[in-house]
């Protein structure tokens, strides 16, 4: 009889985990496993001929270099920016700070349709600036400017947020020692604050980086999405599909994923060598 009322009591627990797990899996095929696999059967589900076919064209490669221009130009000014902005919230109590992060925030909160009609607010030709750029012969809107202020601005917290919790976290004592030993502020930051948060840096650069390469409304506002001129990666899958050039949608949405999992195994790599370098 122990035994059973044991055996009774061990039951709801064992199957409380089940239940939970069983739903997070559910919920990741619908979600996640299964569109990702949808895209990639209809990208490859005619061969690899046709794929190639259906991507080989002008205006393709021109929305990939393009998108990849967006990033390497938003993600290392996003990441400077982020820094800083960690470590004066992170290290200093000062009036303002709360409003501060709040502001950081904003591009979490903001539709980034509304983030690109501000930018055509400010920088279009009827815009607060409109009339100076327009004296100067400085074209930001329905440009490249444009796109790399709207990439910008979307992708402006994830260093920043990233970094924060991570320097709150460790202190200030390790930095504090450093300068007691005589190190500047550039030797304290390389070889005591950078190894600390180096992994809440990393995650952040990664996020960054998928987020300007997957970003779509508000470079699509700014952009004017001109064919061959304004045309990233995202808005080159949604013209394609819009003009029932159904392969080479999937076949762009498929580079685009591609672009995803290289950055996740690139991530993998950096952090197993640094496992090894830490034995």
């Amino acid at each position: 009889m122990p035994l059973s009322k044991n055996s009774s009591q061990s039951q709801p627990k064992f199957a409380v985990p089940l239940v939970l797990i069983t739903i997070v899996l559910i919920y990741l095929l619908l979600v996640l496993f299964i569109p990702a696999i949808a895209v990639f059967y209809q990208a490859f589900h005619l061969g690899l001929e046709p794929f190639f076919d259906a991507i080989n064209s002008r205006e393709f490669w021109h929305a990939t270099r393009l998108t990849l221009i967006m990033a390497a130009i938003a993600v290392p000014l996003n990441t400077i920016f982020g820094l800083c902005a960690a470590w004066v919230i992170a290290r200093d109590r000062f009036r303002g700070r709360t409003l501060l992060l709040s502001i950081i925030d904003l591009p979490f909160s903001i539709s980034p349709v509304v983030a690109g009609l501000m930018l055509v607010l400010l920088y279009g030709r009827n815009g607060w600036f409109g009339g100076w750029l327009d004296s100067i012969n400085f074209k930001v809107i329905f440009a490249s400017p444009g796109m790399i202020l709207a990439t910008m601005f979307v992708t402006l917290p994830f260093v920043a947020r990233e970094v924060i919790p991570v320097l709150e976290a460790i202190g200030s004592e390790e930095e504090e020692a450093g300068r007691t030993l005589g190190a500047n502020d550039w030797q304290v930051f390389w070889r005591v604050t950078l190894p600390n948060i180096r992994w809440g840096l990393l995650y952040g650069i990664l996020l960054t980086n998928a987020r300007a390469m997957g970003e779509f409304g508000a470079v699509s506002v700014v952009s004017g999405s001109i064919v061959g001129r304004t045309q990233t990666l995202p808005i080159f899958v949604e013209q394609a599909y819009k003009n029932y050039q159904v392969q080479a949608a999937f076949g762009a949405a498929a580079i685009l994923a591609l672009l995803a999992v290289i950055t996740l195994i690139f991530k993998e790599i950096l952090e197993r060598r640094t496992h090894i370098g830490n034995k």
